[in-house]
């Protein structure tokens, strides 16, 4: 065995999931049949009607907010944008109709991302979680690219460069798992903290490429700090992020995206585990969710992740005034101290 090989990183080069709650992730996604032979039989709930999910009027900062605030705007999906003081970061950018490999085809939007990418202030930096087509879109990438050029950063795991470089994208910076990286001129860092997740946008390319989540922290002792969990199975290694990394004055979370759970528990948290998730990173800061409401992705209600996530706030004692579920759009304002 080779003992300077991280957990994580298999021989032949592909990734995996370390953790003993994870040791039959990839047996259970090999039944990806059983769920759509669900799929297909139907019977799940509808999906939402016209004015059910409301578009907000988003209070984006030009071109960054001001020192004591931090504001954050859900566009949709795992889209947010994340203004802090001298800086803006987008999270995995998705602005397309539907979430495919090709335009006619696959899970079309709810509500359209919002706002429009043209609206958008200056972008300094993207965090990218993983590969998968609802939350790497090429159509954004590349219109993202003539927009902002050679100013736009993006941060991925490991495993992203050659995608983004035949695109023309010159500016990716690739991170490991608890890797770290300072960005230039500004008072903030990255760093890359684990997901339970997986990677595959052809059949011979699972786990060739890298998954995470992120925190966005100051270089100093004090400011914003912001964590990014990606798209994630609920897994142990949250408590030790919360350990290393945490507390946060922020947490963005997913929450949908979790039903037939026998199959999608290896991929997907409930919103039980997400706040699990929150407690596990310090039960500080805001709690906003991500990854519900605009595409049908599974079997649940689209609308029931929201109502799930309250009850278990509740049900947990948790501050009431620190939880938010932004409509598409809206913007978050939080003070900083």
């Amino acid at each position: 065995m080779n003992r300077d090989r991280p957990s994580h990183h298999l021989p032949n080069g592909r990734f995996r999931n370390p953790w003993p709650e994870a040791a039959g992730d990839d047996a259970m996604r090999g039944r990806a049949w059983e769920f759509a032979r669900e799929w297909f039989k139907g019977g799940h709930p509808p999906d939402p009607r016209p004015g059910d999910l409301p578009l907000a009027d988003p209070e984006l900062a030009h071109p960054t907010t001001a020192d004591r605030e931090m504001r954050i705007t859900w566009v949709g999906h795992a889209t947010y944008l994340m203004q802090l003081p001298g800086l803006n970061l987008l999270t995995d950018p998705m602005w397309s109709p539907r979430a495919s490999p090709v335009s006619w085809l696959g899970s079309t939007r709810f509500a359209p991302a919002h706002p429009p990418l043209d609206a958008m202030p200056p972008v300094h930096g993207v965090l990218l979680s993983h590969d998968h087509y609802d939350h790497l879109d090429r159509p954004t990438v590349v219109q993202l690219q003539r927009r902002f050029g050679s100013e736009l950063v993006w941060y991925t795991p490991l495993g992203y460069r050659a995608w983004f470089g035949r695109l023309g994208v010159e500016r990716v910076v690739e991170l490991d798992w608890w890797d770290e990286h300072e960005l230039a001129d500004s008072g903030y860092r990255l760093v890359a903290a684990p997901a339970r997740h997986w990677t595959r946008r052809t059949f011979w390319s699972t786990n060739t490429r890298l998954w995470c989540s992120w925190a966005v922290l100051p270089r100093e002792s004090t400011g914003p700090r912001v964590y990014f969990a990606g798209d994630s199975a609920y897994t142990s290694a949250y408590q030790e992020v919360g350990r290393s990394l945490g507390p946060f004055d922020a947490s963005l979370i997913p929450i949908g995206a979790y039903e037939p759970r026998w199959f999608m528990k290896v991929s997907h948290m409930n919103p039980e585990e997400a706040v699990q998730v929150y407690e596990d990173l310090g039960a500080q800061g805001a709690f906003l969710p991500s990854h519900w409401g605009t595409f049908r992705l599974t079997l649940e209600d689209p609308l029931e992740p929201p109502r799930r996530l309250r009850e278990a706030w509740a049900a947990r004692g948790l501050n009431e005034a620190l939880l938010y579920v932004p409509r598409h759009g809206e913007t978050v304002r939080l003070a900083l101290p």
